[in-house]
């Protein structure tokens, strides 16, 4: 598992979001939907305190992670966060990386 950032959805965080020096938090919630899973969508949010990450990227001086609690939704996953300009905002690729839920 693990979570890699474009240069584009980078700038999209630290321009849009003044997240320079800051942390963004991704973690799954009940509702919605992703391309794999059904039920759940995907959530972030600004938190600059990691409580037992398993995963971060680095990028720009922003720091993007996943805990120990929300392991679950994305074992066997590896998460690329893009930008869409018709969107205006992040976008979320999953690919499969072949972990097991140990």
């Amino acid at each position: 598992m693990k979570i890699t950032v474009t240069d584009a959805a980078s700038k999209w965080f630290r321009e849009d979001m003044g997240m320079t020096g800051r942390g963004i938090r991704f973690f799954g919630k009940v509702y919605g939907k992703t391309p794999v899973h059904q039920g759940f969508s995907l959530g972030m949010t600004p938190d600059d305190h990691p409580r037992h990450p398993i995963v971060a990227e680095k990028k720009d001086d922003v720091t993007y992670y996943i805990t120990e609690g929300d392991q679950w939704f994305f074992v066997g996953y590896d998460l690329t966060v893009d930008y869409d300009a018709q969107t205006d905002g992040p976008v979320y690729r999953y690919a499969e990386n072949g972990e097991l839920d140990h």
